[in-house]
This record gives C-alpha cells, structure tokens and sequence, in this order.
C-alpha cells in the first residue's frame, strides 16, 4: 500500500509517498496550493497527515491556518472519510519510544530505519528527502505502522 504522507504548514507542505516495502517513492517540499491541486492525482492508496495537538498551549495564527490546510487537503482526497491523521507524538513514540524525542532524533532514527541519504552520485534510500519532507516520511512510517497494526491482529 502506497501512503502520501504530508506535513502541513501554513504556505507549503512537506510530502512523502512511501510503501512500506519499495521504500521512498518520492519526497520534497510543495507550496500548499500546489499540493492542494495534486492530491488527488497522486499515486497512492491512503493518505495521512500531521495533526495538530495543543496540549493545553496557548497556539497562535499559524497554528490555526495550518489547521485550515489540513482540511482543505482532507477534502481534496478521493476518501475524506479514511485518511488518517497521525499526531507527531506518535511519530516520536514510534521511532524513537520516547514523546520527548526531537526532530534531529527523529531523523536519525529514519535515517536507521531505511538508510542514509547518500551522495548524488551514490544516493542513499533517503537520498532527495529535506525539510519538512523528514516531517512527512515520519508521517508516513508511523501510519504504515498503524495500518498494519491494525489489519494483522495479534496472535
């Protein structure tokens, strides 16, 4: 199953289409309104985005308008209804077992996780991945996660 994973901000987003078996199909940074028009063209099967958490903090603007993109983006997908909305706590639980982990940690637990990034002439499995897009594949692994968790039940 190909997941397009995004990190929503307040004027571009950080995407990643990821299948739990072929690796990083494709990652980058998109003004929102881009992404907003590609969303449904884009060759995945689920989609999952960051969600927003105050956790009792005061939040400003930005924080809200990012909120109004993730709305827009759920909109946009083909199954409002199925995309999943993963909190980066969960990120944090799942990569590095600790809510308290940072986004450095974060990144080098992908970077564990699937690979370096290489060089351009040897590119590495997260070889392209920048920015908000490290935001967005931790997205991704962490729902891949979820979604097989919740389709393969225990024994």
């Amino acid at each position: 199953m190909t997941i397009l994973a995004i990190d929503p901000g307040t004027t571009e987003s950080g995407w990643c289409l990821y299948h739990p078996e072929r690796g990083i199909l494709g990652a980058g940074v998109k003004p929102n309104d881009l992404m907003l028009m590609e969303i449904g063209h884009m060759p995945a099967d689920a989609l999952a985005m960051e969600m927003i958490a105050s956790y009792g903090m005061a939040v400003g603007r930005e924080v809200f308008e990012t909120c109004v993109w993730i709305g827009r983006f759920v909109q946009a997908w083909h199954a409002p209804n199925e995309v999943r909305l993963v909190y980066r706590r969960d990120v944090k639980l799942h990569l590095c077992g600790t809510t308290q982990a940072k986004d450095a940690n974060v990144r080098q637990a992908l970077i564990d996780l699937i690979g370096p990034q290489g060089t351009k002439k040897a590119p590495g499995p997260t070889h392209g991945v920048r920015s908000h897009a490290w935001a967005a594949l931790g997205v991704a692994v962490t729902a891949a996660h979820q979604i097989r968790e919740s389709t393969c039940p225990s024994p």
